[in-house]
């Protein structure tokens, strides 16, 4: 276990020394369990830290699911390393293998150490801390970061474990402010101090414009709190600790997005790169074939007269060949866009293929390895894996 302690305004990661009074534990768990329907489905979520709630994304998935979890869960992964985390635990209920692997490459580069809880039923968002709780408690009595995958945001990591200090509480959250509480839970907070009074849920009456934004910190007495079953840590844990006057609240700067929908995924891609922008442009992609933001893994091959931008993110392996138009996309791990083929607004999964002048628009999403013919134009929709598209596709549909 990696103990962070603080001098002054310097974060200093030091293994195996814990100092009394100034340390946090550096443990995080990030859950990501997800229902569709009667149905698991397992998206992006590396840790279902957010809202913890459900998403509506392909079904029956796992694989291209566990590959948008953790291309979502990198951004909050890098965030936690640069504040000395060195250990991330995954809450999964299905295929850890699948994420771990994705995620091998990635952890070796950054030297953290990524590790899963496996949940055999779903848990809600409380649950799997207490099926993680021997890897979260380490007798230190320090805090230990809780991150929900399903959106994306600034993580001011550094900012809230000093608020959490300042405050001498059991609990601290995150919350951002939305335009319309009325569809979400709000939480009613001193301004001054940012003490939690209250949770009320879709408020009909204003009562505050600050929501949950699936960014905790907590001591590890929260977990006594916690049932090893399934419960709402939002709607159970937290009223509790707000009760007994234990729960504060920090206002989180800059963007947040729920994007546990496809169309939110995109829109979350383009407020992350333009975070990017701002604060480490150097990662960025430039070059005369490049229009606005765009993220290219350093593995991927672009042939000549392509434009990609804005707002596209290529993975690692990718290959796409001359004459490419990319615009508002993610292209996965291992895709092949052949020559002169147009992608839009959609989501290409691994290992996927297509053709030569296809058109794919309309937040079409196509699942691990589906191949689009030659000349084929879709619509929006979704395909599931391991398909060939061989006519056009019209209108939205789902393509099983």
């Amino acid at each position: 276990m990696l103990t962070v302690s603080f001098s002054n305004d310097k974060v200093l990661a030091r293994p195996g020394i814990k100092q009394k009074g100034e340390g946090v534990t550096v443990t995080c768990i990030e859950s990501c369990t997800r229902q569709y329907g009667n149905r698991q489905c397992f998206i992006d979520c590396t840790a279902h830290h957010y809202s913890g709630g459900e998403c509506d994304f392909v079904p029956g998935d796992s694989e291209t699911d566990s590959d948008l979890r953790s291309v979502r869960s990198l951004p909050k992964i890098e965030a936690l390393k640069a504040v000395g985390v060195d250990e991330v635990v995954l809450a999964i209920n299905y295929q850890p293998e699948v994420m771990l692997n994705f995620l091998k490459d990635f952890e070796a580069k950054l030297e953290i150490k990524i590790t899963c809880s496996q949940e055999t039923e779903p848990m809600g968002t409380a649950g799997p801390l207490a099926l993680a709780r021997d890897k979260l408690i380490d007798g230190s009595g320090e805090p230990f970061f809780v991150l929900n995958s399903d959106v994306i945001s600034e993580y001011p990591l550094r900012e809230m474990i000093e608020f959490h200090k300042a405050h001498g509480g059991e609990a601290s959250i995150m919350v951002t402010k939305v335009d319309e509480p009325s569809k979400y839970g709000v939480v009613v907070m001193e301004e001054t101090t940012g003490k939690v009074e209250k949770f009320v849920e879709k408020p009909k009456l204003y009562v505050g414009n600050k929501i949950n934004a699936g960014i905790y910190l907590l001591n590890p007495s929260v977990l006594d709190k916690i049932e090893l079953r399934p419960t709402s840590i939002e709607k159970e844990t937290f009223p509790k600790i707000a009760a007994s006057q234990g729960l504060y609240a920090m206002v989180l700067p800059g963007f947040w997005m729920d994007i546990g929908q496809p169309r939110d995924y995109i829109t979350g891609l383009r407020l992350y790169l333009d975070s990017l922008r701002k604060k480490s442009p150097a990662k960025l992609t430039t070059g005369a074939h490049i229009v606005g933001n765009v993220l290219i893994d350093e593995t991927a091959k672009i042939g000549e007269g392509c434009l990609i931008g804005p707002d596209v993110a290529i993975g690692p392996g990718c290959v796409v060949e001359s004459g490419v138009r990319l615009s508002r996309c993610t292209v996965m791990r291992g895709v092949r866009i052949k020559k002169h083929a147009c992608v839009s607004s959609s989501i290409i999964g691994w290992h996927s293929t297509v053709g030569q002048w296809a058109r794919i628009e309309n937040m079409t999403i196509l699942g691990e390895d589906v191949h689009v013919g030659d000349e084929i134009y879709t619509n929006g929709g979704v395909v599931l894996p391991h398909k060939e598209i061989k006519s056009n596709i019209l209108k939205p549909e789902i393509v099983m």
